[in-house]
């Protein structure tokens, strides 16, 4: 009797345990305790070229942000890698600086990469505390944001989410196909109507095309604001289209077929036949210049004949992203890789 109630006693136990386990299984599962599949559908691409970092969720990009690189083309490795350590107020061992100390120039947040044989202790995206370097070419080799976009991009990303790192004229979207990831398509054959109000990569296509064939946005952004609406009236009425500033898709099989800036210059181009170029020179050269590099993805902020601090900021951008001398100064060196693209 007393053999029969133990095995009784130990089958109930059993049951108990087996039935604890389940609950315990299905609990996790549904609180999605699985970061490498949530981390599938998430990505970024950071751009050396353009200073920004892309945020995809679901195939789809979402945010982009200013981000700062490394101060030499080198220092900030490029590839496929992965988020393997996540640390809030990580404090700054070679200065002796405790986390979350306003002097601490890692900022508030580290999302460490396994590059170059590191893991997540040398190369991350991290905070900063000086956010006038934002945009620039200054760090070590992390790649610095502002406090505030980390702290978002850190709540929003797993660990093993993929992070891919390159130099590139090409849109985001182009990136992430290229490396077998999103589901975006670019925008040249696209059928999706773009007007006032719309925004993303294919708004950013449209200003760098326009910009390219001189029809100036006054910036690439992604948002298609007045400026560009009057770039598209202006391409419009020079084809024979109606000008509403709509672009649909007459007007984008126009822009597909005309040719522009993307195409290297001529041997008697203007910028070809130039002098060394730099901040105050001004002409058709220049135009030549600022519609080259805004093609190529470095945003001189219009095409106006002038070379101002934001021509010279783009210069800059190509000579880093292609290990020149990074003086702003155009000469046979930086026209060369210029004119080979």
């Amino acid at each position: 009797m007393t053999i029969i109630s133990a095995s009784i006693g130990g089958t109930s136990l059993l049951k108990k345990s087996f039935v604890f386990f389940v609950v315990a299984f299905l609990l996790l599962f549904s609180l999605g305790v699985t970061p490498s599949s949530a981390a599938e559908n998430k990505f970024l691409i950071i751009n050396k070229a353009t200073n920004q970092l892309a945020y995809y969720d679901g195939g789809k990009l979402v945010k982009v942000f200013k981000v700062a690189t490394g101060r030499s083309p080198s220092y900030t490795p490029e590839g496929r890698f992965k988020i393997v350590t996540k640390i809030v107020n990580r404090p700054y061992y070679k200065g002796g600086i405790p986390g979350g100390d306003p002097r601490n120039p890692l900022g508030n947040r580290w999302l460490g990469l396994n590059a170059r044989g590191t893991w997540g202790t040398t190369y991350a995206i991290h905070g900063n505390n000086n956010p006038s370097s934002i945009g620039k070419y200054v760090s070590s080799g992390c790649i610095r944001m502002y406090d505030e976009e980390v702290e978002w991009l850190y709540d929003h990303i797993p660990l093993n989410t993929t992070v891919i790192i390159t130099t590139s004229g090409k849109s985001f979207d182009a990136i992430a196909a290229a490396n077998g990831l999103g589901t975006a398509t670019p925008v040249s054959g696209s059928s999706e109507v773009l007007k006032q109000g719309s925004r993303g990569t294919a708004v950013k296509e449209l200003q760098q095309k326009l910009t390219s064939l001189g029809y100036n946005t006054k910036g690439i952004d992604g948002i298609f604001g007045p400026n560009t609406t009057h770039a598209v009236r202006q391409f419009q009425a020079t084809h024979g289209l109606s000008a509403d500033g709509i672009v649909n898709s007459a007007t984008q099989k126009a822009l597909d077929s005309a040719k522009g800036g993307s195409t290297p210059p001529s041997t008697g181009s203007a910028l070809n036949n130039s002098g060394i170029l730099r901040k105050g020179s001004r002409g058709a050269a220049v135009t030549e210049l600022q519609q080259k590099l805004t093609s190529l993805g470095f945003d001189t902020r219009g095409v106006d004949g002038i070379f101002g601090s934001n021509t010279d900021q783009a210069v800059r951008k190509f000579q880093a992203a292609h290990g020149l001398a990074v003086d702003g100064i155009v000469g046979l060196a930086t026209k060369q890789a210029l004119m080979s693209k």
